[in-house]
Parts: C-alpha cells; structure tokens; sequence
C-alpha cells in the first residue's frame, strides 16, 4: 500500500477444495506480517555507563525512533549515551547462530517466559507452545487485559521482529494519521529520507512471478484480483539478491528458512544494519544493553536525573544507577514510553505532564485470519518470511489485508492475513497504585470493528472461491486472531502530550521520539512513518533547541 503501488497482471482463474490435514511439526508463528529480526554482529558501543555518570543526551531505547535521534544529535555534535532494555544480539548460540529458528523456538525466542507464546498458538485445534527457560528474548508477548502486545527486545528494538514492510501511507490518508503534520514536508522530504536511511527496497517482480517461495503470495494475489480487489506491492528492508542466493541454494537460508518471528540471521537489514550502524561510527554514541530505566526527575538547575535498573539474562536487576542528563529522549516504543510517563506523572517524578499522557493509544486495527483453499491452490511447502504484498480495500472497507507467510515447511494449503484496519477504538494507560504497574483499559470486544473491516474482503473472497475460515489457528473453533497487537501506536500523541515537535509539556529538554506520538493508526505497517516523524523532528529540535 505504497504512494504509488504496482499492481500485478491478473492470473488465471482456478477453483478449490477445503483441505484440512493434520501434521506433527508446524509451528504457530511464522506469519507475523510485519514481524521479523535483524541479523549480524554488532559490536558493544562503548561500555555499561556508569553510577554517576553525567551525558549531554540520554536516549532511552534503540528502536526507530531512538535510532534517528542518536544519529541526528551525534552528527551535530552531540555526545548521546542509549539505554537499551534488551540485549545486544551479537553472540552466536550453540547452533552458531545469533538468532532463534522459528520453527524451533528456544530461550532466544521471548523475553523473559518460561513458555512461548506464540501469536499462532493453535493448529487443528491442538496448542503448540513449548515450555522454555526464562531468559531476556527478542520477542515480548507483554500481556495487558484484553490484548497482547509483541514486541522487540533488544539493540535495534521492533526493527529486530518485524517483516520489514516498509510502507509509506497513501497520501490521501495523511491527514487522518497525523492531523498536525505538514503533509508537503513528510512527502517531499522527511518519508525519502526514511526510506533512504532504512534502505527500503522493491522485489524483483520477474522473480517474484516465478521463485517457489513466492507462490503463497501469488495465490493470493489471484484470490484478490478475481474478487475485484486491487493487489498491490509493497516494499521492504530485505536484501533481494540475498533472498536470491537463498533460493539458489548458494548462501545459508534466512528468510527462506522461516527467520522472521525470533530473528532473521542474515538477509535483513535492520536497524543494526542501517541507522544504529551510522550512529556508531559517529564515534559520538555509546549503548548500554540490559539497562531499564525506572525514573526520570528535574534537577535543581536543569536537566534530569535518570534512575537505571541493570539487568542480566535472567531478568533480574544486578545494580541500580544514578546519572543525569541535560536532555532526556523517551524512544522505549509506544508501550514502553507510555508505561514509564504515565508512571513519572502520577508518582510525583514529573508533575508538569499533561494530562494527555497515557491518552490515545491503539493497536493499528491488527486481526488476523486465515483461509482454508481448495487441495488445487496449493501455497507451496517453501514459502520466503518477508512479506511483499497486500490487499488494499482501505477507502471501501477500512482495511489493509498483508498477504502474510506460512513457512512451516509443509503444503497447509492455508491463506493467512495481517488485516490493518480503521479502528476508532483507543485505549488509555493508567497508573495502579496497589500494584506499583502501569495498566492499559483495552477491551477484546474493541476489535469488532477490525473484524468487521477484515470481513470486507475475506468475506467476499470466500464467496468467490467456495472456500471457509481456518478455525485451528488461534484457538478451537475460532476464526479470528483478536487478542493481539504487533503494531502498538499512542500513550504520548503528537501536539497534545506533547508541542508538535515531541517536546514534552511542562519539562523542558525531555522529548518523545517513536511510536508513542502517532494517534493509534497509520493505515498501513508504520515503521516508515516512525521514522520519517523522528527525522522531522530531531531536525527542528537540533536547529532550535541545542
């Protein structure tokens, strides 16, 4: 659902019949569209800091948004110092690879859960989680009541699970993503610069019409077309000629080896690869992994001191420290920079937050489903993990359908889907007392909308090729993955709970730099929209606030 997506010739119509089969070894995860991890080394910037430190700029976390503000800030001079609350994925496990397969998730797979929790958690009916030993994973199912929310642990955060669907909004969409933004700026400038420093590509569509592990898109593609809905490419962060080695048999398998949900080992470029990689050789930027921040206060004077729990693999806390910071950026992901304002807000720690803080989060209107096709529409036994292609009926229906992987290594002939959808509905973080923990009041019935959005397509697709929901993929007897969010938006929006630029009200030289500021809906994957915003901004804030 690019600004200008190229659509795919029409295929020839086919027919099916529902398969249900049965099989031992298929695991729940694979089709996390727009959930994939990054691969190589990368190297520990600078040592953990240390109690008592003082920084000129202190980034909390290492995500999209982080990642552009360290660049931009150290490019300009700037000393930053990142906290990262997940690890530094730079050593090799026992297999020899820094990441987790996904059809065989071990300690790597989550952070900090003695079993998976995988968003496919079913197949014919049966659950296929695993028990697994407590470790700081790259995957965290953080559970809230009616919802979980996946999320990246680690150096590079999201850009480390995703699918790297590096989509720019239509332009006509613009204005109800982010009312307040100059919609000239972000398209003439600010989205090709994201998308030059994210290294978003296009596939090979020559290749794509005829590589096996592209035939459950191609599938679906003719299940879009003969139901009269527009298909449309997308591009992504994936390394094309690599994923064409892979298919060669030439370079060990990555994506083509089912890498997405827990890592991707070699051909995706993350933001190790990209944005953290350049902020490194600044030579300006330190990182300091397993840290987690707890408090962020004024100092008499200016700037802000900064409380830091050091943790180790096991999620315990092996030091506490005391730094400061002239300047404070919260780049933690929307939950993340959420949790820990409504916290400061409520506990004292900053009193001249805004009561906006905690406001206007959503879950990008994710649901998922999948289709049963007939035994004649196979959708291959190999099928690559970096999606490339979506069903768009956003301006009919309210819903982007990404036409998502399977790659169990098995024929299922099964359609599977990420719906993005127009869902009004927006949650709030709140701060219990009792618990001493930030809750989130979101409703599983909230999703209907999404559902009923989805069901625009799915519905009259079924209707076209005589085919049923799959019931077995997240639950018995339930057709629909509503419990779920890969896609968390909002707690610290845009011009409200904060100026339009990320400056928090009340606490001058404290920012929010990531997917917290974007009011609960993109329309499409919002990395590229994560980014694009943080280069906007961190480019006004350099120019006026430094």
């Amino acid at each position: 659902m690019s600004d200008d997506p190229r659509r795919a010739n029409a295929s020839n119509r086919l027919s099916r019949r529902t398969f249900i089969a049965g099989t031992s070894s298929i695991l729940g995860g694979f089709a996390l569209a727009g959930t994939a991890a990054a691969a190589p080394r990368i190297a520990r910037a600078g040592g953990s800091i240390a109690p008592g430190a003082h920084v000129p700029v202190l980034v909390i976390g290492t995500g999209y948004g982080g990642s552009v503000a360290a660049l931009r800030l150290a490019q300009a001079g700037v000393d930053v110092h990142m906290v990262e609350m997940g690890m530094s994925w730079d050593t090799p496990g026992s297999d020899g690879k820094i990441f987790a397969n996904t059809t065989n998730p071990d300690d790597r797979s989550f952070w900090l859960r003695t079993r998976t929790k995988q968003p496919l958690s079913n197949f014919l009916g049966f659950p296929i989680d695993r028990d697994i030993s407590r470790y700081t994973g790259i995957l965290d199912a953080e559970d809230f009541s009616g919802i979980t929310v996946y999320q990246g642990r680690g150096i590079g955060g999201g850009s480390l699970v995703n699918g790297g669907m590096a989509v720019t909004p239509r332009r006509q969409h613009f204005g109800g993503v982010l009312p307040s933004v100059n919609a000239d700026e972000m398209y003439d400038v600010y989205y090709p610069r994201a998308n030059a420093g994210l290294g978003v590509t296009h596939v090979d569509q020559s290749w794509w019409e005829t590589t096996d592990c592209y035939q459950y898109a191609r599938v679906g593609r003719k299940h879009a077309q003969r139901s009269g809905f527009p298909f449309v490419f997308v591009p992504n962060v994936y390394d094309w000629d690599y994923m064409k080695q892979e298919a060669a048999g030439t370079v060990p398998r990555s994506a083509l080896a089912g890498e997405v949900l827990y890592g991707n080992n070699y051909g995706k470029k993350s933001l190790l690869q990209t944005y953290l990689a350049r902020a490194k050789a600044t030579g300006r930027v330190t990182i300091s992994p397993l840290h987690r921040v707890t408090s962020v206060a004024p100092v008499t004077g200016g700037g802000y001191t900064v409380a830091i729990d050091q943790l180790d693999t096991t999620g315990d806390t092996t030091a506490t420290k005391t730094v400061t910071a002239d300047k404070v950026f919260f780049a933690a992901g929307s939950v993340g920079t959420s949790k820990l304002l409504t916290k400061l807000k409520a506990t004292g720690a900053l009193p001249k937050l805004n009561s906006e803080v905690g406001k206007g989060w959503g879950d990008n209107g994710n649901v998922m489903c999948g289709r049963a096709n007939h035994m004649w529409d196979a959708t291959g036994k190999l099928q690559s993990a970096m999606p490339t292609a979506g069903i768009d009926n956003w301006d009919a229906g309210g819903a982007f359908a990404e036409v998502a992987p399977l790659p169990t290594g098995i024929e299922t002939y099964a359609s599977f889907y990420l719906s993005i959808t127009k869902n009004p509905n927006r949650g709030q973080f709140s701060w219990n007392a009792a618990t001493g923990r930030a809750e989130l009041n979101w409703q599983t019935a909230w999703k209907q909308p999404s559902i009923d959005a989805a069901k625009t397509i799915f519905d009259r697709i079924n209707s076209t090729e005589g085919t049923i929901y799959r019931t077995d993929l997240f639950g018995a007897y339930k057709i629909w993955g509503d419990h779920l969010t890969y896609h968390p938006l909002g707690g610290a929006v845009l011009n409200k709970a904060t100026d339009n630029y990320g400056r928090l009200h009340g606490h001058p030289g404290l920012y929010v730099m990531d997917g917290s500021l974007i009011p609960g809906n993109t329309s499409v994957n919002p990395f590229v929209t994560i980014t694009a915003l943080a280069e906007r901004n961190i480019e006004r804030i350099v120019a006026t606030d430094l």
